[in-house]
Formats: C-alpha cells, sequence, structure tokens
C-alpha cells in the first residue's frame, strides 16, 4: 500500500492553487453547476454555492426543486438558478434529467448529490448525466450520489481522472458493500480498494481525512470535533469543486478543498470554542487561508 503522505503547507506549496490573471472574466474564473436539494432540506444548496464562489469559482448555477427555486435565489442573488420538475414527495423528478443535460455544457464542474434523500431517483439521474457528461467535466459526487455510484464502477473508471467520490466511512462501506465497523478499522485500506475499483481520486472524511487517487495517498489530521456538524459536507464538496472548476486536476481540488475545510474549523474552534460554530461560518474564512499559503 502506498506510504501516506502528510496533507500540510509543504505539500500545497508544491501543489500551488489556479492562477489568475488580472484580465479574467466571471466565466473564466471557473462555473460551477450545483445540482441536488428537496424540500426537508431547501436551503443546503446555499451552503455549498456559498463555499464554491468563497474559493474562488466566478459563476454557481444551482439546480434544484422548483418550489425551492425562486427562494433561493431571492436568498442567493449571485447565483443562477435552474428550477426542476419534482415528485409529489418534494424530490427532483427523474424527468429533469433533459433539462439538467442542456444545463451541463454551459459549466466547468458538476456536483451532484447534496440535500438529497430519494436513493432510487438519484440512480435514474445518475444514469442519464453519466453517458452525456463533456469529456473533460469535472465530476464531484456526494452525499446520495455516492449510493448510486456502486451501481455504474465502470462507467466512472471510464472518465475516473475527471472524478472526485467524497463519502465518509459509512458511505465508503456502501460503495464497497462492507460494513461500517470494517471500514472504520481500516479506512486507509477500504480507501485503496475504492480506487482500485472506480478509478478515480476518493476520499474518506473523518478526524482524519484520507485521500486517494492512483499511487498517492494523503492524510490531514486537523479541524476538530466542530466540524461533525449538519452542512459541513456541503460546504467541503462546494469548496472542491470550485478549485476542480478552476482547472485544479481531481487529486490537487480534494487536497485543497479538505485542508481549507478544516483549516476554517481549526480557527472556528480557536475563536469560538470546539463544538457550537456552524457550517455557514466556515465559507468567509477560506479566502484568507488561500492568501495565507
Amino acid at each position: 500500500m502506498a506510504e501516506t503522505v502528510p496533507l500540510d503547507s509543504a505539500w500545497l506549496k508544491a501543489n500551488p492553487l489556479p492562477g489568475h490573471h488580472d484580465h479574467v472574466d466571471k466565466n473564466g474564473r471557473g462555473r460551477v453547476l450545483v445540482i441536488g436539494g428537496c424540500r426537508r432540506v431547501p436551503g443546503g444548496m446555499l451552503l455549498t454555492a456559498e463555499a464554491a464562489f468563497r474559493a474562488g469559482a466566478g459563476k454557481v448555477t444551482i439546480a434544484t426543486i422548483e418550489s425551492a427555486a425562486i427562494p433561493i435565489g431571492v436568498a442567493f442573488p449571485a447565483c443562477a438558478v435552474l428550477a426542476l420538475p419534482e415528485t409529489p414527495g418534494g424530490e427532483i423528478s427523474p424527468a429533469s434529467a433533459e433539462l439538467i443535460l442542456d444545463e451541463m455544457a454551459d459549466h466547468d464542474a458538476i456536483l451532484f448529490g447534496p440535500a438529497m434523500i430519494d436513493q432510487q431517483i438519484v440512480r435514474e439521474l445518475l444514469a442519464a448525466m453519466l453517458p452525456s457528461l463533456p469529456p473533460e467535466m469535472f465530476l464531484l459526487l456526494d452525499a446520495f450520489a455516492l449510493r448510486a455510484a456502486a451501481d455504474h464502477a465502470e462507467a466512472i473508471r471510464a472518465r475516473g481522472d475527471h472524478v472526485v467520490l467524497t463519502p465518509h466511512e459509512g458511505e465508503l462501506a456502501g460503495l464497497l458493500g462492507l460494513d461500517r465497523e470494517e471500514v472504520a478499522r481500516d479506512p486507509a485500506s477500504a480507501l485503496a480498494v475504492a480506487v482500485e475499483r472506480f478509478g478515480c481520486t476518493v476520499m474518506v472524511k473523518g478526524a482524519t481525512s484520507h485521500l486517494m487517487a492512483g499511487d498517492t495517498r494523503l492524510g490531514y489530521a486537523g479541524g476538530g470535533l466542530g466540524l461533525a456538524v449538519s452542512g459541513s459536507g456541503d460546504i467541503l464538496a462546494g469548496l472542491i469543486a470550485s478549485l476542480g472548476a478552476q482547472g485544479l486536476p481531481p487529486l490537487q481540488a480534494a487536497a485543497w478543498g479538505i485542508w481549507l475545510h478544516g483549516e476554517a474549523g481549526r480557527r472556528l474552534s480557536e475563536m469560538m470554542g470546539p463544538i457550537g460554530f456552524l457550517a455557514r461560518e466556515l465559507p468567509p474564512l477560506v479566502p484568507g487561508l488561500m492568501r495565507g499559503v
């Protein structure tokens, strides 16, 4: 198994953030399409979108259920919003696939899965999306999309150089058909199995987060207990998708996302206490952290 390399400032300096010249416009800064949300968690996309902007993206579009689209657009006027047909239960309808496919081409990165809770619908939408993705499109699968990914290992492998999977231990267990306790005992080994199976960049989130692509494995121990709070994963996904949209390869985008997310948590712990801060308080710290490395 590959040796774990610390994800620290030395690694980050050797793998720097993308540079932008002074005359770049918002389209050149990276365009992110976030697909997700449901009636039960209508505001989760706001967290992801803000994280994407804070990490440097120039444009963010939120594709979500039509009943939430206008409130989300008003709450975050910097975002474009795509209203999608929804089921009686308040989920994105499978009939949305064509609208999503039409929208994809105008973006540099797609983040699919946050705040969705109907596993079958997620499976159907992912099955429609994967064959139609532009070849160089950065794709991040998060939350319930990770459960659906288990059914599409070959399609993900075919474009693995452009894909990031972001499971926690339970989601990684689901991806691999293992018990969560088995993954918790040796997350690095389970991660290696996932990388071999899906052929892409995979992380496993936890008190120590592990990240692997090919023969490279990184480890980050930091951030603290306060990051174990609703919405924290939505922030992390938005950071990674933003950096991917700006041109970072999946391993580097994921590594920077993990570090920025964790260091923001560490700073909030120092300022406010180890627990009790909110996920939405993480993104404002990101620009300063990016400047400081």
